[in-house]
């Protein structure tokens, strides 16, 4: 069982003209993304639009995210579901395309209680032999994770991480206060503020644009100690992370990486690309931090 640290993207899920899934311009992006030295990969979360993924697309890109990436870094498939049975479902098969771990949001939908989001992430735990992150994001699953809550899902046998996504940084202390070495922190949301609390990680979304800046700001909090360095590091690249930290985190992310010249195509309905004036702004922002694809990954080599 690998141990994961670092940070890591949240991907989003490259699509063609027509599109589908784009499966060459998926293997560049983890091949760029490694290059850059990201920490680790997980497809299939929010950024990566899994709620607008058929069954048989969800497969295609964990099979493709695992397959690429060849254990060069730790890869998390995002499992979230409403019904605890296709979370099960989603997580024996991640584990079985070779997966590293399972990211899992709660039920989305049905706001269940405490007792039965301990039952629902035990019951997941007992179907499978990965690691379990938790993701905790009261915006989209309309139930809150709080420390007392997460420590006791911290005593269910693998699960072993926990995604904070809150704007309240002290979750993070209070998490580690109350699970100490039975649960790791990655920071959702915010990634400096959570390492200096102690956060072993980042589930990052700028990272998909911006892999390796975002990940030296990990290692200069959490290796080096740098931390007058990494917020310097991390308030010169907050224009980026703003960018794609609210609701145009997916059409941001992907008109980013167009302006980059690396077309990803654009989100799924209900969400369209950016605006005019957001557009021009993303362009702004690649020209302002010399933002480019590197000519020598294309689709046709991946």
């Amino acid at each position: 069982m690998k141990t994961f640290r670092g940070t890591y993207t949240v991907m989003i899920t490259p699509f063609t003209p027509a599109g589908d899934v784009d499966v060459a311009s998926l293997r560049a992006f983890v091949d760029w993304q490694i290059a850059e030295g990201i920490h680790g990969l997980i497809p299939l979360g929010s950024t990566g639009e899994f709620l607008s993924l058929d069954d048989d697309e969800k497969a295609l890109v964990a099979d493709v995210v695992i397959s690429q990436a060849a254990g060069r870094v730790p890869v998390l498939i995002g499992t979230g579901a409403e019904d605890t049975r296709e979370v099960v479902r989603l997580s024996r098969r991640a584990e079985k395309l070779g997966a590293d771990g399972v990211m899992i949001i709660p039920p989305f939908y049905s706001t269940p209680t405490d007792d039965e989001l301990v039952h629902h992430y035990k019951t997941v735990a007992e179907a499978i032999s990965l690691p379990i992150m938790v993701y905790n994001n009261p915006a989209t699953a309309n139930v809150d994770l709080k420390p007392q809550l997460v420590a006791r899902l911290a005593e269910i046998d693998n699960c072993l991480y926990i995604k904070e996504s809150t704007l309240e940084v002290t979750r993070v202390r209070d998490i580690i206060r109350l699970c100490g070495d039975r649960l790791t922190v990655f920071g959702g949301i915010l990634g400096f503020e959570s390492f200096v609390e102690g956060a072993q990680g980042w589930v990052a979304v700028a990272s998909n644009v911006v892999p390796s800046q975002m990940a030296r700001i990990f290692s200069l909090v959490a290796d080096d100690g740098a931390i007058k360095e990494a917020r310097e590091l991390y308030l010169k690249y907050l224009p980026v992370i703003e960018f794609v930290g609210g609701q145009a985190y997916v059409a941001g992310s992907k008109a980013l990486l167009g302006h980059m010249g690396f077309s990803v195509g654009n989100p799924r309905p209900p969400r369209l690309p950016l605006p005019a004036a957001q557009d021009a702004a993303a362009l702004a922002l690649v020209k302002r931090f010399e933002l480019a694809w590197p000519a020598s990954l294309s689709r046709a080599s991946a």
